[in-house]
Formats: C-alpha cells, sequence, structure tokens
C-alpha cells in the first residue's frame, strides 16, 4: 500500500466525519430528539471548520495538489472538482445558514432549509472524497505549489 498524505487523509476524514453526524442528526430531529439534535449538528459544524481550517492551512502553506492521473481524463477530473468546489462552497453557505438559524431558534427558515442543506452536505462530502481518490489513492499526485509562493514569486 502506497503512503497516503497526512493532512489530505486527516481532512477528509473530518468531512466524512462531518456527513455522517449531518446524517445522525437529520435522524435525530426526525425522532423529535431536539437536544439531541442540536449538540450533533453542532458537532457536525465543528468537524467541518476542523476540515476548512486543516485545507486552507495546507492550501495556504503547502499549496494544492495537482492531478497526477492520465492526460485524456484530466478535463474530467477538472470539471469534476470545479462542480465539486461549487458544491462545497454552497453547502458551507448553507451550512452556516442553517446552524445560525437553528440556534437564533428561526425555525421556519431552519425547517426549510436543513434538508437541503444536509443533501448539498453529503453530495459534498461525497464528491470530496471522490477528489482524494483520485489525487492520491488511484493516481499519484501531481507537484504541489504553494499559494504564498505562486504570489510572491519565489
Amino acid at each position: 500500500m502506497q503512503n497516503l498524505p497526512v493532512l489530505p487523509t486527516i481532512s477528509t476524514t473530518f468531512i466524512v466525519l462531518s456527513a455522517i453526524f449531518v446524517a445522525i442528526g437529520w435522524w435525530q430531529i426526525k425522532q423529535k430528539k431536539i437536544e439531541a439534535h442540536q449538540k450533533t449538528m453542532l458537532l457536525a459544524g465543528v468537524f467541518a471548520l476542523i476540515f476548512f481550517i486543516i485545507y486552507a492551512s495546507r492550501t495556504i502553506f503547502i499549496g494544492n495538489t495537482s492531478f497526477g492521473g492520465p492526460d485524456n481524463i484530466k478535463i474530467y477530473y477538472t470539471v469534476f472538482l470545479i462542480f465539486h468546489i461549487t458544491l462545497a462552497t454552497t453547502g458551507a453557505v448553507l451550512g452556516i445558514i442553517s446552524l445560525w438559524s437553528g440556534y437564533k431558534n428561526n425555525l421556519s427558515l431552519h425547517r426549510r432549509l436543513g434538508p437541503v442543506t444536509s443533501i448539498v452536505w453529503f453530495f459534498t462530502a461525497i464528491t470530496g472524497v471522490a477528489v482524494y481518490l483520485l489525487l492520491y489513492v488511484f493516481y499519484k499526485g501531481g507537484d504541489t505549489t504553494s499559494v504564498i509562493k505562486a504570489i510572491l514569486g519565489s
């Protein structure tokens, strides 16, 4: 088995944990376990935040890994990556609004937005795992360039 990169593996694990806890929280609210739902969804948000901190730190200080697979599928990977980034950004915004509306007891908005947010988040996690597998498991990752180095030209 090849060595897997530590930070991407950890961050991907956190986004999967976040999605699992969203699913548990969804089940809890269907069971009318409101207090458990609140705690579980907060934990899902914490896991998502930990993912983001690791991802952003790695992107800024180490860089992003380019696709190292065959050139003939690189365009498909790129389109898939753009789809994933769009989902992740949308899911993050919806997640913040959903958590905030629940915290502020704006249940009308929270009940409408929660299921949509959850579905977007599930697809975000699934496509995130797919990106991870394509970058680090199925193919050897390409070059990694630091955002700071790219900006400073070092």
